[in-house]
This record gives C-alpha cells, structure tokens and sequence, in this order.
C-alpha cells in the first residue's frame, strides 16, 4: 500500500510542477505585464511620470513607474534599432530607479530622459 500512496503522490507532484512552470515564467516576464502602449498611456500621457519628476508621488507610484519603465526597456519597439531603444529605455530605468532610491537629482533626470520626441522619431 505505501508503493501506492508514494504513486500517487508522485504523479500529483508531477502535475503541479507542469501547471505550475508556465504561470512562473509568465510572472518573469515582466515585458508581458505592460505593453508600450499601456506604458505610454498611463505614464507619459497620464499624470504617472509628472507626478514622480515633480516629486508628489509616493512610494507606491514611483515603485510601479519604475517597474513599467523596466518592461518598456524589454518590449521590442515597432522600429528602429535595438541599441538605440536600449540606450532611450535604459536612461528612463535607471532614473526611474533613482526616484525609488530618493535620490535628490531623479526629478531632473526623469524629465531629461522623457524626451518623447527622441524616442518617437527613432521608434514610433
């Protein structure tokens, strides 16, 4: 009886490792949790990154600005070079990152680096 119940317990095992992995790499993947446009939507045309350059948000807000900006930098763009994309993605991250940590500066960098225009002409 217990080869049985170690059967059993074996398979079920089994299942949930295979329910479970695909759930866990969709988690990973925080690209798949904001697309550029939802970004690009509730960010920069929403009061998001203006209220977090500006020094009026809270933990919370500069938090998940940080963590759109993180899947933006992972999204493909619709065209235009990868490096270039990397490089525009890569300064709103890491002053995204500067606003999280308090530093001081992270307000100028923020709108430094939201320069719509820039990005827009190589991307959009």
């Amino acid at each position: 009886m217990t080869a049985r119940v170690a059967a059993l317990f074996s398979g079920a095992l089994v299942m949930v490792c295979l329910v479970a992995l695909p759930t866990r790499a969709a988690d990973d993947d925080s690209a798949a949790k904001y697309s550029t446009k939802d970004v690009m939507k509730k960010a920069f045309k929403g009061p998001l990154l203006k209220k977090v350059a500006s020094g009026g948000a809270s933990e919370a807000e500069k938090k998940e600005l940080h963590g759109m900006l993180v899947a933006l930098s992972k999204n493909k763009p619709k065209k235009g070079d990868a490096e270039s994309w990397k490089k525009l993605t890569g300064a709103l991250v890491k002053a995204s990152e500067a606003a999280v940590k308090g530093d001081a500066k992270a307000g100028g960098m923020l709108k430094k680096a939201a320069n719509c225009k820039a990005c827009h002409n190589s991307h959009k």
